[in-house]
């Protein structure tokens, strides 16, 4: 290649990457938006804002909920409206969020106060303040896609359902 050439392929590339770049940047921040906008429309009780945020074929995974299934956004909206039964002053806030192609990252915590059933525990009465991390992933600018852990045993103990009541200690010496 002469270097006529090699230059002109060099600005064409170098054009190219300036342009592409700021749109990456543009689409990660409005992914970031599409998911703040998420958690609020959660802590206010604004479900049907879910709508435009969230795919109707959402699919929700965690390992700290094995028995939950969601496959849809009626499900994932049922989920909420269960969580809130037994939690019904639940609030998410986002500590930290970062984007990148169609990935949006959180760390963020979860409060509130167990007042009524929540799966196979009955109320507390009591306090938790649980950190969490998401991965969701979006496609046509609604998540479709959430994968979201936490520590269970952090969170039954400071709701005072762990070590369970029947449970011995176990000497190991």
């Amino acid at each position: 290649m002469n270097r006529i050439n090699f230059f002109s392929t060099s600005l064409v590339v170098l054009s190219l990457t300036l342009l592409v770049c700021p749109l990456h940047a543009e689409s990660s921040e409005a992914h970031k938006d599409v998911v703040v906008r998420m958690t609020d429309a959660i802590n206010v009780r604004d479900f049907d804002a879910l709508d435009n945020l969230v795919s109707e074929n959402l699919v929700r995974h965690s390992s700290a909920t094995p028995g939950v299934v969601v496959n849809s956004l009626e499900q994932f909206k049922a989920f909420l409206h269960q969580d809130l039964a037994a939690v019904p002053d639940a609030q998410q806030e986002i500590h930290l969020i970062l984007a990148e192609d169609n990935l949006v990252a959180v760390r963020a915590i979860y409060r509130g106060t167990q007042t009524g059933q929540m799966g196979p525990f009955p109320p507390s009465g009591r306090a938790i303040e649980l950190p969490f991390i998401g991965i969701l992933r979006l496609e046509d600018g609604k998540i479709a896609e959430i994968w979201v852990e936490w520590d269970n045993v952090s969170a039954l103990s400071q709701l005072g359902h762990f070590p369970p009541p029947a449970a011995e200690s176990t000497d190991l010496n």
